[in-house]
């Protein structure tokens, strides 16, 4: 099985506008929350990520790409402000997941040794009424690469998390 491989881009401010994915997508809830380990990791950088932020997985591939890219989780916006995704905006097509991830200026941490950890949640969006429940993944890291905290589940219910519920919202049709 060949690997996953994730690399960050960021724009011309230095501010992390997305992941290159090449070789293959993850194809468990395990590695989807695997890549959201990473993705944490990079969030926690100083001047990485400077507010809560929305990235969607994407089979669109960057001007140029190397050979084996496979796409990109791209930034969709901040969750509030005037570029936040609305309702719905995710929809067509639904992405097989989207991203919250949280710097650390705006995480509580979960224990309060674990202070100045960055953390993130994916929602793998489900259709339900056809049996296709949904999966998640939350993850909590520090900007040396410690991950502190990291779950995942299968059959979640987004009202139950609100970053859950806020990455369901943006993908309702």
């Amino acid at each position: 099985m060949s690997r996953i491989e994730v690399s960050p881009y960021h724009r011309k401010d230095r501010t992390l506008a997305g992941f290159v994915m090449s070789g293959r997508w993850p194809e468990t809830t395990r590695e989807w929350t695997q890549l959201l380990a990473v993705t944490v990791q990079v969030a926690a950088q100083p001047g990485f990520l400077n507010t809560t932020t929305v990235f969607r997985a994407t089979v669109d591939l960057p001007e140029d790409p190397h050979p084996g890219t496979v796409g990109l989780v791209a930034w969709a916006g901040p969750v509030i402000g005037a570029d936040a995704p609305t309702p719905g905006s995710l929809a067509n097509p639904l992405p097989p997941a989207v991203f919250v991830l949280h710097p650390p200026s705006e995480t509580m941490p979960s224990t309060p040794e674990n202070d100045g950890v960055a953390s993130g949640a994916i929602l793998l969006p489900g259709v339900p009424h056809l049996g296709l429940n949904h999966r998640a993944g939350w993850v909590e890291a520090d900007a040396d690469g410690t991950v502190t905290k990291l779950l995942s589940g299968v059959d979640v219910c987004p009202d139950e998390d609100p970053d859950l519920a806020v990455l369901a919202s943006l993908c309702a049709a």
